[in-house]
């Protein structure tokens, strides 16, 4: 299995091009872009040494399906897919904040709130909760976009505004996008049997209108647990069942890795690699209710280049 972690084209038209940790987004015309999802895989804000073979593909695939089912609920960037691990899309200004949305008590929430924090970014948490509890109704914790070598932080809604981040205006039609998407991930997730538990989803203006950008409901953006077994590992206190990249956090924890200065990344045997590569091919087979189907691994590079020229082209 081989894995795409850097792409360096040159399409019509270029302007430019974006590495982020996962994506790498080209400026074609300064009008659209065109957005390759790769096989690196990040944790902790940090890009590990290993890609993850058909990541990309599963990432990709599962946002433009996503995409496709909630435009009755906002627009959104999409134009086309013209390769597995390519969509392309109109060009908006992105407000710096990610719009995470959480329906249950776990992960980073979670260690906060063992810690003793009762509040997070200005929401009240009630008392008592146990993890992975389902919260009464779903909140919204916002967290800054990070730049280069920095670390996503939370922000509240209060810190938003006195920023000038969005307007009154524009951050009550963020919330009313976030709850009304989340909605929509949770009945999708459970006619497949999951959960959806927590996400987070960009917006960006476009001629003046809000729209959703990048991925939506992915396993880089998103954590799901299995329906099947939910309430009785939940009454045991046993953890869940889950399809997420909480479990590539997990595993980096375990081996005395959190990003932080001067810890050292643990080895990624083929075994490991393998087993992240399995997991999300299994979170797209289980949200999607079809077959993954595997491209061709060797020749990606020249294939979505073929592609992606062929669209921009038309």
């Amino acid at each position: 299995m081989k894995a795409l972690t850097k792409t360096d084209f040159n399409f019509p038209g270029q302007q430019g091009v974006y590495h982020g940790k996962v994506r790498d987004v080209y400026n074609i015309r300064g009008e659209e872009l065109v957005m390759v999802a790769t096989d690196r895989i990040s944790a902790f804000d940090v890009i590990l040494p290993e890609g993850i073979p058909y990541k990309g593909q599963v990432l990709n695939q599962i946002a433009a399906k996503f995409l496709d089912a909630t435009t009755d609920i906002c627009p959104n960037w999409k134009r086309a897919t013209p390769d597995p691990m390519v969509t392309v899309g109109v060009m908006c200004k992105g407000f710096p904040v990610e719009m995470i949305v959480r329906g249950y008590l776990c992960g980073s929430a979670w260690r906060a709130y063992k810690a003793g924090a009762r509040e997070l970014c200005g929401v009240p948490l009630p008392e008592g909760m146990k993890e992975n509890q389902r919260f009464p109704e779903p909140i919204i914790t916002p967290t800054t976009k990070a730049g280069i070598g920095e670390h996503d932080a939370d922000i509240s809604k209060a810190e938003i505004l006195d920023r000038g981040l969005a307007t009154a205006e524009e951050y009550a039609l963020l919330e009313k996008y976030t709850l009304a998407l989340f909605q929509r991930g949770t009945e999708i997730a459970a006619r497949r049997g999951l959960i959806l538990v927590d996400t987070k989803y960009e917006f960006g203006k476009c001629n003046g209108e809000i729209c959703l950008m990048d991925e939506i409901h992915t396993p880089d953006s998103s954590r799901y647990f299995y329906k099947d077994g939910y309430e009785e590992r939940f009454a045991k206190g046993e953890s869940q069942r889950q399809l997420s990249k909480e479990f590539v956090r997990e595993w980096l924890m375990e081996n005395g890795f959190r990003g932080q200065a001067g810890q050292q990344v643990p080895e990624m045997t083929p075994g490991i690699v393998a087993s992240i590569s399995d997991r999300y091919i299994e979170l797209y087979e289980h949200i999607t209710g079809e077959k993954f189907v595997r491209e061709e691994a060797s020749g990606t590079a020249a294939r979505i280049e073929r592609n992606v020229m062929a669209y921009l082209n038309k």
